[in-house]
């Protein structure tokens, strides 16, 4: 981590790191996607409480932005798969610092935050 007042160029290049992983689903989806490549409906099983409509677009903006990567099949009926690109698997070391902070530092669910 840089200091405050450091080169603006790192600060930038974080915040906009930020503002895509702090995107509600974005590493969670990332997550599942480590494991291989899933259908839609796995993905949504995988991730109870999100909607088909939040899962669609999420996964609509990570392919835009190159780090899903969507594959169709010429199947009857079509089969769609997701999976990590390279620029995706690039983000699983925060996935798994997040994982591992969060398994030493924060309480389970059930217990209440402070």
């Amino acid at each position: 981590m840089t200091p405050s007042g450091s080169d603006p160029a790192q600060s930038e290049a974080a915040a906009r790191t930020a503002r895509l992983v702090a995107a509600k689903w974005t590493l969670l989806i990332i997550g599942h996607l480590a494991r291989g490549s899933l259908r839609f409906h796995e993905l949504q099983r995988n991730l109870p409480g999100i909607s088909p409509k939040t899962l669609s677009d999420r996964l609509h903006q990570l392919d835009s932005l190159g780090i899903v990567s969507r594959r169709v099949y010429a199947e009857v009926p079509p089969r769609v798969e997701y999976s990590l690109t390279e620029k995706g698997r690039a983000l699983l070391p925060l996935v798994n610092s997040l994982e591992q902070y969060g398994q030493q530092w924060l309480p389970p669910d059930d217990s209440p935050m402070p």
